[in-house]
């Protein structure tokens, strides 16, 4: 659900701090990249070494240290970070902030960041509930700082009342709705193909073609941002992996892709076919690699994994791709109707910035009822406008 996503956590001088490595812990394996700062106090509560572990990544706490490779520190994070957290946050740290003071590495980066901030209060009920606290509180509101209310619960001092951290739970979830605060695919499983198939010559070689699996893998992270689960069935790809994913089985041939898809079927609200699966197959496949002057394949038709669906379909939504040298659209309603799809989107891979291997692409997207050609977009971008138009339906 975070994947791409860079979020920097704050940890001030509080018992609550060991409950900061579970937001982080929780961030990573959404997907996030998550840079730590401790105040000189929060380190006493939890090591640089915990959290180093939990998000590989070096965990800051001295805005003079010299033991790193040089930039700006409390700069590039302030720019680096989609959203900044300081959980726990102390009465102190409160203050500073509300007061514009900058004497730490925390402070110093927080005062910096154009990203949201949400602030996440744990102290004694008395201290959360002196005027000083309060009024603190509310100038950080009209600053535009988001503020997560503590709890009511016994407290580290023996006392019990509001000023017990929210749950990292709650944390996290509010980290989620603020990086992507557009969940329209909560509850959803979307089934997504991508990469290319390879169809064995014999031992050594086979037939494949050029498909990255970047498009398909723009659309996971995508899914995911949404709040979506998702089932990848993927071939061949030089692309990375998104983290996160619920599901993903690797295959080779079109068949064995074919069959993870049919297999997974019953599982999924909607089928995103992005893969490129190779359309033929080698009828005189040799399991011994062909050692000749000259070499003639005879090639058969693979099963069509798009009509499969199509077929059986049912309430399910089919998304399926049109990769066209000529005459884009006309073929593109071709597949829409025979394919029985709800959307193809097609791209003219001869055109420059789009097709397989780059970050860009160009398409249209066409419907029973509708046609729209998008401009030249970073497939992310691409991504989005898809899962938009599946919203429509």
């Amino acid at each position: 659900m975070l994947y791409g996503k860079s979020v920097v956590l704050g940890v001030s001088g509080s018992i609550a701090a060991y409950k900061a490595c579970e937001i982080a812990s929780s961030l990573v394996k959404m997907g996030a990249n998550v840079d730590v700062i401790l105040t000189k106090n929060g380190a006493e509560f939890v090591t640089p070494l915990t959290f180093e572990t939990l998000t590989k990544n070096r965990a800051v706490t001295d805005t003079f240290d010299r033991d790193f490779e040089f930039d700006v520190k409390h700069i590039s994070l302030a720019k680096k970070g989609d959203v900044f957290v300081v959980a726990p946050a102390s009465a102190d740290i409160i203050a500073k902030l509300a007061s514009g003071i900058a004497d730490d590495m925390l402070t110093t980066t927080l005062l910096a960041v154009k990203s949201p901030i949400i602030i996440c209060p744990a102290m004694n009920t008395n201290m959360y509930e002196a005027k000083q606290t309060e009024a603190n509180l509310e100038k950080l509101k009209k600053l535009g700082y988001i503020v997560l209310e503590p709890v009511v619960g016994n407290l580290a001092c023996g006392d019990t009342g509001k000023g017990k951290m929210a749950s990292p739970e709650d944390i996290v979830n509010l980290i989620v709705k603020t990086v992507s605060p557009v969940q329209d695919f909560a509850g959803k499983t979307v089934l997504i193909t991508a990469g290319a198939t390879r169809e064995p010559i014999d031992g050594v070689r086979y037939i494949s073609n050029n498909s990255s699996g970047k498009m398909g893998f723009a659309i996971a992270n995508a899914v995911q941002e949404r709040g979506g689960r998702v089932i990848l069935v993927k071939g061949f790809t030089t692309a990375q992996v998104p983290n996160g994913i619920y599901k993903t089985i690797y295959v080779e041939t079109t068949a064995q892709m074919l069959d993870a898809v049919l297999t997974n079927l019953p599982d999924a609200d909607i089928v995103i076919k992005a893969a490129a699966p190779g359309d033929y197959k080698v009828k005189n496949f040799s399991e011994q690699k062909i050692k000749a002057e000259s070499l003639s394949l005879e090639l058969e038709k693979n099963p069509d994994i798009a009509k499969a669906v199509g077929e059986i379909k049912g309430d399910k939504k089919l998304v399926i791709f049109s990769a066209e040298t000529e005459n884009l659209v006309e073929n593109a309603k071709k597949k829409l109707h025979s394919k029985n799809a709800d959307l193809v989107v097609a791209n003219d891979v001869t055109k420059p910035g789009a097709g397989f291997d780059v970050d860009t692409n160009i398409v249209t997207i066409l419907s029973e009822t509708d046609e729209e050609e998008l401009p030249c977009m970073d497939k992310s971008a691409v991504a989005n406008e898809i899962l938009n138009r599946i919203v429509k339906l």
